[in-house]
């Protein structure tokens, strides 16, 4: 049986770490924010990362970048957002007007 390269070894031990910190980062941000349920980040979180991923979480730089992208942002984020009251329902129903 072939065991891995050494370069392969390396750069998964180096990944594992880098996830968990990166994953750590994130809740620290959003706790630290205090704003974003975990519906919503759990709901946006492919949104976050397609659009938005240069600004801090529960910042006001994610939230109008996150507005910005509304249009393309998916029916699950959505939801999300107006359920935890980021974005109004008639907000949205404006803008799917706009849009048709």
């Amino acid at each position: 049986m072939k065991s891995a390269p050494r370069s392969t070894i390396k750069l998964r031990s180096l990944l594992i770490p880098l996830a968990a910190l990166a994953s750590t980062a994130l809740s620290v941000s959003v706790s630290e924010a205090g704003a974003v349920s975990a519906r919503v980040r759990v709901a946006c979180a492919s949104d976050y990362f397609a659009h938005c991923r240069a600004h801090a979480v529960g910042t006001p730089g994610v939230r109008q970048c996150m507005r910005a992208a509304g249009p393309k942002l998916s029916k699950r984020c959505i939801n999300a957002l107006v359920s935890s009251g980021e974005v109004s329902a008639s907000e949205v129903g404006k803008r799917e007007a706009k849009l048709h």
